[in-house]
């Protein structure tokens, strides 16, 4: 990696959580690159996706998820696919996220060479959503994937669904493809001391973006049954505007009115090292802490 100077990061999500032999065969356009590396990928057989993280040079990641999604776009056929996971196609969504000399104007237009060339190469309808999108009613993933597969058939007809690159109808077996650029995402969960889903709920809904709560968190209440407890889910969309101590102290704050504290939290997949050096610093009280601090930091420049 030390060698790499412009880093991106893309998260592909793949709709074949179970078949481990064609996991495998999507997987392998990642692998034995000189400027890509393969970090995770993790399947979920309930969901009935894998999802991908990658990151490398531009060229390099443009060319192995290109590679990737031709071979998914092979495999996956979604008459078939059943799974709990909203989907829309075989490759179902791939957010390109600026990491290290790279601007978001860049992550932007490479989301665009991307959806471009696949859309040509493979046939298959793609929009741009989140900060690729040219229309603000596509920003939201959740819209531009509401119908799903079975109804995207449909839907891809109507004028205002009309496809951003492709043809405006749906690939018979791999659907619609939706990518784009967004900041780092850091899954971030915290668990309660209750058992009650009306509690998880009223909390989730106080500190999300949607209800009024933290601009740039997305929360959801979550029943943990094997543990008797409950979780606020979130998805903390920029954490350089939302800080995770930020929304770990409302949680606790609006916990309390119900009684319930705080079980503790976790860490879905990576995240950027500075997410979690802005709230350690947050509880430590430091005054005037910069990232040059970080002795990591300055070994790896």
């Amino acid at each position: 990696m030390g060698g790499m100077n412009r880093i991106i990061e893309c998260v592909p999500n793949f709709s074949e959580g179970r078949d481990l032999d064609k996991i495998e065969k999507i997987v392998n356009p990642f692998r034995g690159k000189d400027n890509v590396k393969l970090l995770d990928y993790k399947r979920d057989e309930d969901h009935n996706r894998v999802v991908v993280t990658v990151v490398g040079e531009p060229q390099g990641v443009k060319e192995s998820v290109l590679e990737a999604m031709g071979v998914a776009i092979a495999l996956i056929d979604m008459t078939k696919h059943r799974g709990q996971h909203p989907r829309m196609g075989a490759v179902d969504v791939v957010p390109f996220i600026p990491i290290k000399n790279v601007s978001m104007e860049e992550a932007v237009e490479l989301a665009k060479k991307v959806a471009g060339e696949a859309s040509e190469k493979y046939g298959l309808p793609i929009f741009l959503y989140e900060k690729a999108a040219a229309d603000p009613q596509r920003e939201n993933l959740a819209n531009i994937r509401k119908g799903e597969f079975e109804g995207m058939a449909e839907k891809i007809k109507l004028p205002e669904w009309k496809p951003d690159y492709g043809p405006a109808e749906i690939h018979p077996t791999a659907g619609a493809a939706v990518i784009g650029a967004r900041m780092p995402l850091v899954a971030f969960n915290v668990n309660l001391n209750t058992n009650r889903m009306d509690i998880a709920n009223k909390i989730a809904r106080n500190v999300r973006f949607l209800n009024g709560g933290l601009r740039y968190c997305k929360a959801i209440g979550i029943e943990l049954k094997d543990r008797g407890m409950v979780q606020i889910s979130m998805n903390m969309t920029d954490y350089t505007k939302t800080a995770l101590y930020r929304a770990f102290e409302l949680i606790r704050i609006e916990a309390a009115r119900y009684g319930v504290t705080i079980a503790g939290s976790e860490i879905i997949g990576l995240l950027p090292m500075e997410a979690l050096i802005d709230t350690a610093v947050y509880y430590l009280g430091v005054e005037d802490f910069s990232m040059d601090q970080i002795l990591e930091n300055r070994l790896m420049e």
